[in-house]
């Protein structure tokens, strides 16, 4: 008998993206399943109202429902380390398997893991943030050696906001950081709708293009030893084309 995987994704509370594309993602592997587990999320700021959204206790507290669940491996599906620094989910991975047992991954470690596969150096940023968050992505990647100044941002604050820009705004963003010269593209927001548009992207500028959603689902699955190479349509990364 094939032995079942289950994947544990923590969600931003007002995230209405991740789950379908996450969902539609797996939908090919017959033996693994994907269970989610919110905490409350509804803007993207440098307030410190905004910034309190992603104490650690807060999202540990999610990360325990996870693990009742028995997953095999629970994954931040959020870009919070972009503006909060890196080291933030190291230590929030950490803190996963010490309360829970159970490994982790986010959807910023495992772009920069990809970043690096890659070996990409200039990378454009595609966001629906406010101005000065962006600018603090920037400012991280920076200090990662990876220039991220290829930008476009939609100066959006409403985290529910982000799930309604549209296909044609995102090909807009994309096309313009490609443009301005990146070797590779992040949609870098959860709760975006462009994970499915990853594929068509690439084969028409010819650079790796790495969504979020995407991305913390493909470290999970190299975790829990699934060959992501299953999965067609969903763009390079998946198919293991660094």
């Amino acid at each position: 008998m094939t032995r079942r995987i289950r994947l544990g994704v923590l969600t931003p509370s007002s995230n209405t993206a991740l789950e379908p594309l996450t969902q539609a993602l797996i939908a090919g592997l017959g033996e693994v399943s994907v269970h989610f587990s919110r905490f409350s999320v509804t803007q993207i700021a440098l307030s410190a109202e905004a910034l309190g959204q992603f104490q650690r206790e807060r999202v540990l507290d999610a990360a325990r429902l996870l693990a009742d669940a028995q997953v095999d491996v629970i994954g931040w599906s959020g870009t919070s380390a972009g503006w909060l620094g890196f080291d933030t989910d190291v230590q929030l991975c950490a803190a996963i398997t010490e309360a829970t047992g159970i490994p982790a991954t986010t959807s910023v470690l495992a772009l920069n893991a990809a970043l690096q596969a890659f070996g990409i150096q200039r990378l454009g940023l595609v966001t629906p943030y406010l101005g000065d968050v962006q600018a603090k992505i920037i400012a991280n990647y920076a200090a990662l050696g990876i220039d991220a100044s290829c930008e476009s941002h939609l100066s959006l604050q409403d985290n529910f906001s982000f799930a309604q820009v549209s296909e044609a705004t995102l090909d807009h963003q994309v096309q313009a950081v490609v443009a301005a010269g990146a070797q590779a593209v992040s949609t870098f927001c959860t709760n975006l709708h462009a994970a499915h548009r990853v594929e068509h992207w690439e084969r028409l500028y010819g650079v790796p293009v790495f969504d979020t959603v995407t991305t913390v689902v493909w470290d999970m699955l190299k975790t829990t030893g699934v060959d992501t190479r299953r999965l067609t349509g969903w763009g390079r990364l998946l198919l293991d084309e660094a």
